[in-house]
């Protein structure tokens, strides 16, 4: 049982999703704990600017994002201008710094 439900919980956790109370909670009445883990970049970012970074990671201009997503360059610049203030960070050269965007949000 413990095995079936760690596993479960790690799935949760590789998808970026926290798994619920009633989860850990029985992992806990077996007599194990379950770790948090930090979340990932692409965990604290809403769908849209989700899409922008990985454009942006992937080497595209605010333009060219724009083009893709149907939006205006002046909305890719705000949603970009918001996840800098997420993540801590300044430039696209740092977004782009960051491995695979799964790494932990800076503290």
């Amino acid at each position: 049982m413990r095995i079936h439900l760690r596993s479960v919980i790690e799935a949760f956790q590789q998808l970026g999703a926290a798994p619920g109370g009633a989860g850990r909670g029985r992992l806990r009445a077996t007599g194990e704990t379950a770790r948090m883990q930090e979340p990932t970049v692409l965990a604290v970012l809403r769908p849209r600017q989700t899409q922008i970074v990985q454009l942006v990671a992937a080497g595209a201009s605010n333009k060219q994002v724009a083009a893709q997503l149907f939006l205006s360059a002046r909305t890719v610049d705000y949603h970009l201008r918001n996840v800098f203030v997420k993540l801590g960070i300044s430039s696209r050269a740092e977004l782009v710094r960051l491995p695979q965007l799964g790494a932990s949000v800076p503290a």
